[in-house]
């Protein structure tokens, strides 16, 4: 592990997929292995709609939550449980000439539904305090803006491709896929 000062100092350039529609498991995980495959990319970041463990109001309140849209996706070989309906894709490059890319492999997929990508700074850059109270002074560079104070394990490493996949927020659009 480095130190974090020395492991922040150089800025990544940030892009935002925005799903018009919350994406199933199946389709986030289509989604995933053809953004994986894209060189450049150095973190993932999902964002969208919780979905609890336990029916947390109404005449179900407490009952545990059946669905399936909680479920383990395999992305790039690796197991990834998602907890979530996925409405944004952040991603995190070594080059904005790699959204160029990012930009053409989105408009092979989203053909049933649309889309739009926003270039920004979406993942915090530096460590918060949220970071340094989870992590501590000597964090992995990886992990600095993806925390999830509630979350008791790490994101997700997908190894070669040596991206971090996270879960986290929530959106604002309930409209499922058809």
């Amino acid at each position: 592990m480095s130190d974090i000062s020395s492991a922040t100092q150089e800025i990544f350039p940030q892009v935002k997929i925005v799903s018009i529609r919350m994406m199933k498991p199946e389709t986030t995980e289509k989604l995933l292995n053809m953004i994986v495959k894209v060189p450049g990319v150095r973190r993932i970041l999902l964002r969208g709609q919780n979905i609890p463990k336990t029916v947390p109001y109404g005449p179900a309140r407490g009952i545990e939550n059946t669905t399936d849209f909680k479920t383990a996706v395999t992305v790039a070989g690796t197991d990834v449980d998602i907890r979530l309906m996925v409405g944004d894709v952040i991603l995190e490059l070594e080059d904005i000439s790699v959204a160029d890319r990012i930009a053409k492999t989105c408009e092979e997929f989203f053909t049933n539904f649309g889309f739009y990508i926003q270039k920004g700074t979406f993942i915090k850059p530096h460590p918060s305090m949220v970071d340094y109270a989870k992590y501590g002074p000597r964090m992995e560079p990886d992990l600095i803006g993806l925390c999830d104070p509630k979350r008791k394990d790490k994101p997700v490493n997908l190894g070669k491709y040596e991206s971090q996949v996270s879960f986290t927020g929530h959106c604002e659009n309930n409209m499922l896929e058809g």
